[in-house]
């Protein structure tokens, strides 16, 4: 439980912002943990996965603290289903590989979304129709200021879009230790969002299967996705917002092209990399691969806003109000930030 000072947080968020912590340690299990809370009792703390979805806009004041924790273990099964408990600190994509492998069912949509297992049921991540409450069964939190773990089901997280109790009623309260899924021994495929099919089609797949929708998921995102370890990103840098069927109605009969899905509550997803593709920081120039300095929104997925090397954490927050505001007064649809900002 080494504490180290004034450390570079640069290889531990995927921006690939050189912003630096005050105070810094790693916590491989419960023990570690409790201990470096005790001892830094006075200290605000700020728990890093994967990094893949923080901007840091400045250097952090306070304790960051490492998940590490690690394991993947089946617990149980029944006729349908196997359930699996996993540490914190694996990588999630692993993950997704690990239950390939096994050919438990469930997870093949979420494939190659960045980050570590802990993070998954915070954001509540999802990705081609399919979402992360879908195959959760429980989970393991240690109350930072209460110093006990607490177990959370599927009602306790109060699940939404990129939304759970984390992000909002408990939001620094707790720190997540494990995960517990519940995987289909039969799966059920999803195929019908985005890509996938056209995808599945030109990979020329007879039977399907869920490592054929993992590849098929994962060739998408390859192409449209920019890896990390080449140009610095955390993904979706948006939320999809959602608004009314009139107000769907009134854009499309402004922006015939408009992209909208219907969600089951009668509204309307829009596609916030079409609103965003299509203004600009000026008339005629679309924010899709706009770079300003070494910050910038990726060429080929308007989503996603980059660090071409050495933007910083304000440069790129400062591009995303912009963005925030020319999509509001063009559409009159305000977005939402998916990335948590520090």
């Amino acid at each position: 439980m080494q504490i180290q000072e004034n450390t570079s947080l640069k290889q531990y968020n995927t921006f690939g912002i050189d912003a630096h912590a005050r105070f810094f340690s790693c916590f491989s299990n419960i023990e570690e943990l409790s201990g470096l809370i005790e001892q830094h009792a006075t200290l605000r703390k700020y728990v890093l996965g994967g990094g893949s979805n923080i901007l840091f806009k400045k250097n952090v004041e306070g304790l960051v603290l490492k998940n590490e924790i690690m394991g993947i273990e089946e617990t149980g099964e029944d006729e349908n289903y196997i359930y699996v408990h996993v540490g914190a600190g694996e990588n999630w994509h692993g993950f997704v590989q690990h239950c390939l492998q096994r050919n438990w069912a469930g997870v093949e949509n979420l494939a190659l979304i960045p980050g570590n297992v802990g993070a998954s049921p915070m954001q509540n991540i999802g990705a081609y129709g399919v979402e992360l409450q879908e195959v959760f069964n429980s989970l393991n939190a240690y109350h930072v200021t209460e110093k006990k773990v607490c177990n959370f089901t599927p009602g306790d997280c109060a699940f939404g879009y990129r939304e759970s109790v984390f992000k909002n009623k408990h939001k620094d309260e707790f720190i997540i230790l494990d995960v517990s899924f519940r995987l289909r021994k039969h799966p059920i495929y999803h195929t019908s969002y985005g890509a996938i099919q056209q995808e599945l089609e030109k990979m020329k797949v007879q039977t399907l299967s869920i490592q054929a929708i993992a590849q098929a998921v994962i060739n998408i995102r390859t192409t449209k996705l920019p890896n990390p370890a080449v140009i610095g990103n955390a993904g979706s840098f948006f939320k999809n917002p959602s608004v009314s069927r009139e107000k769907y109605i009134q854009l499309k009969s402004t922006f015939s092209t408009v992209v909208g899905y219907d969600n089951t509550d009668g509204s309307v997803k829009l596609a916030a990399g079409w609103l965003i593709e299509h203004c600009g920081p000026k008339e005629g120039i679309s924010w899709k691969g706009f770079r300003r300095g070494d910050a910038g929104v990726h060429a080929n997925q308007a989503l996603v806003l980059v660090n071409y090397g050495l933007a910083t954490g304000t440069e790129i927050y400062d591009l995303s109000e912009e963005i925030l505001q020319t999509v509001h007064k063009k559409f009159g649809v305000k977005l939402e930030r998916e990335v948590n900002i520090l």
